[in-house]
């Protein structure tokens, strides 16, 4: 069966991918994840509560680390997308990554014993800045190869919600594992993620599992190869110049630049939230290690939701409907646990009800972030869609990396804000949860709460301008299927 563009171009459907596909696809992402949420959730705590080093200084390693790997992903998409070899434009750097990043995620959570706070601080910098950017060689390319497993503006959501929920089995599956096997706890260490001695075996579990993980991705995909774009045949090799013309092209789409700002406000938002977590877990609603891995049945529970109803949504409304909806819904509502508190209608910690309620909260929160991620993932095939027709090269390296850059810049800020944070209402290093002010529990909650919806309603009114509707995404179709033919033609033309 074809399909008819509102360019009256006949556009012939690709066959549907097999969810074996998706699948492979997605393990790459619950591998990422397993190493970055390990970083993101336990690095800080680790640094700071255990190995004594100030929060500012902790905030300031992850931050800059950001930094480097924010501007180097643009710089790995723009390779990628120029890369011609048998291997593709994407796999050569997914096979190449998976081993660096084990060997640099293991040394971020063993440091050599006796260093000072200051090489401490350059040891957690350096090791932190190998991670992502050896992270970086696999995820960017990784990235750009869902953009390009399928056309069709439904199935581009289900490959990203796939992807999506894979990203919650590998945060899940090792934050379970963690707070079970590793960080239980013991007489001495009642809050186990403060105990320094399972950190070494957990390294080495966690950076084994991902390696492994991460080269099964890159394998069972390799048979998408045949089928997905390489560059033509006469485009320049990369070069810092040409480097720079293709981020002009990237930037001069609206729609796209529009997504960029709306995602630097929400990153400012969640980088601040995903820094305090742990603490708000820990000290503000005080769980045990052993209650807070429940937290994974809300997550389940969120993503599962995401998985299922975002291609369906996708199907009867514009994405740009429902961005802008689970944007404000991610805005509101993983605050609420505070606000209620604030207002006198949560319970009490250590109440029986306060966990599931906290649970039952957070399945909501997911669900609303998980949406917004699949639905904005696959906007930006969308927007590879547009840059094909107006520039006739596919660059979804270098727009999910830009993306990615944004995304950094602004979360590298919120963990420094984190660390700056933590440091002016005196939270304490090496803290007893039965032992801080309420004051500093009280001013924890405020810039966990309150604060962080500010930036985020900002990015609600940038998603609000982004425009792709379905009948454009059809027309755009329609016209690359006519240049391709034309180009065809050409080609066709001249060999005679």
């Amino acid at each position: 069966m074809s399909m008819t563009g509102s360019a009256g171009v006949s556009v012939i459907p690709d066959p549907p991918l097999r969810l074996r596909t998706k699948l492979a696809f997605g393990m790459g992402s619950a591998a990422e994840t397993i190493a970055l949420f390990s970083l993101g959730s336990y690095a800080l705590l680790f640094y700071n509560q255990v190995l004594g080093l100030p929060a500012w200084l902790a905030g300031l390693a992850l931050s800059i680390s950001l930094l480097f790997d924010g501007f180097s992903d643009p710089i790995i998409g723009s390779l990628s997308d120029r890369t011609r070899s048998r291997l593709g434009r994407r796999h050569p750097y997914m096979f190449a990554a998976p081993i660096p990043i084990g060997l640099c995620f293991f040394a971020i959570f063993n440091p050599p014993a006796g260093l000072s706070q200051g090489l401490l601080f350059i040891w957690f910098t350096g090791s932190v800045i190998g991670l992502r950017i050896a992270m970086g060689f696999f995820h960017t390319p990784h990235l750009a190869l869902g953009g390009e497993l399928s056309h069709d503006y439904t199935e581009r959501s289900q490959v990203m919600a796939w992807n999506n929920f894979a990203t919650w089995v590998g945060g899940s599956a090792i934050s379970l594992i963690a707070l079970t096997f590793f960080f239980k706890a013991t007489p001495e260490y009642p809050r186990g993620l403060l105990n320094p001695a399972p950190y070494f075996p957990f390294a080495a579990f966690a950076a084994i599992s991902a390696v492994l993980i991460l080269l099964a991705s890159a394998w069972f995909t390799r048979d998408q190869i045949a089928r997905l774009p390489q560059p033509p045949r006469d485009q320049v090799a990369f070069s810092p110049f040409e480097f720079m013309k293709d981020v002009t092209k990237v930037l001069s789409n609206r729609n796209y630049l529009w997504l960029l700002i709306a995602y630097f406000f929400l990153s400012l938002m969640t980088g601040v939230r995903d820094s305090l977590g742990l603490y708000m877990g820990t000290y503000y609603w005080g769980f045990t290690s052993e209650q807070l891995r429940f937290y994974t049945i809300g997550s389940f529970v969120g993503f599962l939701a995401a998985l299922y109803f975002t291609p369906r949504l996708h199907a009867l409304w514009d994405k740009r409907s429902i961005i802008i909806a689970s944007a404000v819904g991610l805005t509101l509502l993983p605050s609420s646990g505070v606000l209620l508190r604030m207002a006198g209608w949560m319970y009490a910690n250590g109440h029986p009800f306060l966990l599931p309620v906290q649970i039952a909260l957070s399945s909501v929160n997911y669900a609303t972030g998980a949406i917004l991620s699949i639905s904005v993932m696959s906007a930006l095939a969308d927007v590879a869609d547009q840059n094909e027709v107006t520039f006739g090269v596919r660059q979804e390296g270098l727009l999910y990396s830009t993306r990615a850059l944004f995304s950094k810049i602004d979360t590298a800020i919120g963990a420094a804000l984190a660390g700056i944070v933590l440091t002016l209402i005196s939270f304490p290093e090496h803290a007893r949860p039965d032992r801080i002010s309420p004051d500093v529990l009280m001013r924890l909650g405020w810039v966990n709460g309150p604060l962080t919806i500010l930036p985020g309603l900002v990015a609600v009114l940038f998603y609000m301008k982004y425009s792709i509707s379905k009948a454009d995404h059809a027309a755009t179709r329609a016209e690359i299927s006519r240049q391709r033919n034309l180009a065809v033609d050409l080609r066709v033309t001249a060999g005679q």
